[in-house]
């Protein structure tokens, strides 16, 4: 296994493990989140604070260092304005993880664990993801 690859895994391994204990992988937990005018459970706020505030950090290192920790060239995102298309895409990602509770890292890991509507949800995702595919076609062809 090449440096890459082990720290790919071992970036995955980190993050899937922080999902379950944060609590983000349970669907209960992350709709008790979102019922704001019900039984609201405001934890996962803390654990998305401290996300951005790990991820503010370490973009502002990187971004002085100009590459990454294995020596490639850093590639960040350049893209500033909003479309149609994130909004609407983002809506719809909104809309699935307050129906369903789940969102894509957290189905991988409690489908992993032998969630079933996790599973259901994967597949759900990733059909969408294929219709997406095939309308998308026509616009770049």
């Amino acid at each position: 296994m090449n440096r890459h690859n082990l720290s790919a895994f071992v970036v995955g391994l980190v993050f899937g493990l922080g999902l379950l204990v944060s609590g983000l992988a349970n669907p209960a937990k992350v709709l008790a989140f979102l019922d704001l005018a019900g039984n609201w459970d405001p934890s996962l706020a803390l654990v998305m604070g401290a996300a951005i505030a790990v991820g503010l950090v370490t973009f502002t290192l990187v971004k002085r260092r100009g590459t990454t920790l294995l020596g490639g060239p850093l590639r960040l995102p350049s893209a500033r304005n909003l479309d149609k298309r994130l909004v609407l895409g983002s809506l719809a990602f909104g809309v699935g993880w307050g129906l369903a509770g789940i969102c894509p890292g957290p189905a991988l890991v409690a489908m992993g664990a032998g969630e079933i509507k996790a599973l259901v949800f994967t597949i759900a995702m990733l059909a969408g993801m294929g219709l997406f595919e095939l309308l998308e076609k026509p616009r770049t062809a």
